[in-house]
């Protein structure tokens, strides 16, 4: 009789991806990232261990809405006082100094919440530029753009 392989913590194997996400749309980039993250995309996937993978993306302040998303879509965030609430439209947090905070809050919002999420979430990198500081771990490049011709704009 065959039983489930529940992985131990010490059994996790973790790769290095790099995506590189000028061009791609942010929702599909997104789900493709939480996926990775979660380690759901391996065979050994156990739910309540961190078997995924680490990824840095680079470029992420070059990532693509469709639609009028990018102005209409508004994110909101609270100061922490009464009456504290604002919001401001995603292109203006691309434009913003921090335009990589998109692409993490939308990886964010797809993984299941509480303490393994926060696990998760620590294996991801997002970069606004080009260059990142983790060229000793030989991350392997994963084309997503080539995954689906839906996942491209240009």
């Amino acid at each position: 009789m065959r039983t489930t392989v529940s992985l131990k913590p010490a059994d996790v194997k973790k790769d290095w991806t790099l995506i590189d996400a000028e061009g791609l749309v942010l929702g599909r980039l997104a789900v493709i990232i939480a996926t990775r993250l979660r380690g759901k995309h391996k065979p050994q996937f156990t739910p309540h261990v961190d078997c995924g993978d680490n990824i840095v993306v680079v470029n992420a302040e070059k990532v693509k809405l469709t639609g009028k998303k990018a102005e209409q879509s508004i994110l909101y965030y609270h100061t922490g006082y009464a009456g504290g609430i604002k919001g401001r439209s995603a292109q203006q947090r691309l434009d913003s100094a921090h335009p990589e905070r998109v692409l993490e809050k939308a990886v964010e919002r797809m993984i299941t919440r509480g303490p393994l999420q926060r696990q998760q979430m620590k294996n991801l990198y997002v970069y606004a530029g080009t260059e990142h500081p983790h060229a000793a771990q030989q991350p392997k490049p994963y084309d997503v753009g080539a995954l689906n011709r839906k996942n491209r704009r240009d």
